[in-house]
């Protein structure tokens, strides 16, 4: 028998050995949140970690057995890394199939010049190349590489140092980009199952989008020491009691019982409890 290729054993270690754990949940948010219609040109965002390299593989495979006929464009931006990064991400390209196309910024350069969050700075400006970039390629979508964990951990990270509940929404309409938005296709998909297919295959990506990926990680999944880094450590804490915790607080942004809620935000605009309560003689047990 033909020895099959590295790429062709990567593409198919997603259909069949984690089937479950990356290439169904992936379908599942497709659909739940119809992130894709047809026509659709998808630009694909490659940064260079593991998530974004799994969504390209992923939109491949939707592609050629999808019934909705759609365009995808690999597009990878170079905010300032160095050699060895950027090779990298060309080498990881080159293995897995994905014809990428490279944009240079002097992300990193400006980022860096400034004293006050300056990871904040990065993020918004790289969200305005990617866009502009792929409207420039004629396409009418971004899609990002983030998870499930990325969601539940995001929520909690408000609640417990932004003093509110604030979740991650699957697909979003551009602001400042007429005609343009942003999905998250792995959103039902948790990050240890993507470590584990990372794994799996033996491959080595950037630890994130950041000059800094040559500090030291001790989760492996490129967060470092933050405070996100400490609410993935509380959720894995927990799964130790609760296997089910991080599917019961992902399902739970999607249970939200806003009439149990003293106040809210909707559309920008606080709400109270007392407008109903008063309104209605009193809110009963």
């Amino acid at each position: 028998m033909r020895e099959m290729s590295e790429s062709v054993l990567i593409e198919r270690s997603i259909i069949k050995k984690y089937r479950k754990q990356l290439w169904k949940p992936f379908v599942e948010a497709v659909k739940r949140y119809r992130l894709i219609a047809e026509g659709d040109r998808i630009a694909v965002c490659i940064s260079g970690g593991k998530d974004s390299m799994l969504l390209a593989k992923l939109m491949q495979q939707l592609q050629r057995h999808s019934e909705v006929p759609f365009e995808l464009v690999f597009m990878a931006m170079d905010p300032g890394y160095n050699q060895a990064n950027r090779q990298k991400i060309e080498s990881n390209a080159a293995l897995m199939q994905i014809p990428v196309e490279f944009f240079d910024t002097d992300i990193f350069d400006v980022a860096n010049s400034v004293d006050k969050s300056p990871c904040y700075l990065c993020a918004r400006m790289r969200r305005g190349h990617l866009y502009a970039n792929a409207k420039a390629r004629g396409c009418n979508k971004i899609a990002l590489g983030h998870h499930m964990s990325d969601v539940i951990e995001t929520t909690l990270m408000s609640m417990m140092y932004g003093s509110q509940i604030q979740g991650m929404l699957p697909r979003l309409a551009s602001t400042n980009f007429e005609g343009m938005e942003l999905i998250r296709p792995m959103y039902c998909i948790l990050e240890d199952d993507i470590i584990a297919w990372r794994d799996y295959n033996k491959l080595s990506f950037l630890q994130c989008a950041c000059r800094f990926t040559e500090n030291i990680d001790k989760s492996g999944d490129g967060t470092g020491e933050s405070k996100r880094q400490e609410v993935k450590l509380l959720i894995k804490s927990l799964k130790n009691t609760n296997p089910d915790v991080e599917h019961n607080l992902f399902e739970s942004i999607h249970n939200v019982m806003a009439d149990t809620l003293p106040e809210y935000k909707l559309g920008g605009v606080k709400h109270s409890f007392l407008e109903r309560f008063e309104e209605g003689g009193g809110i009963f047990d």
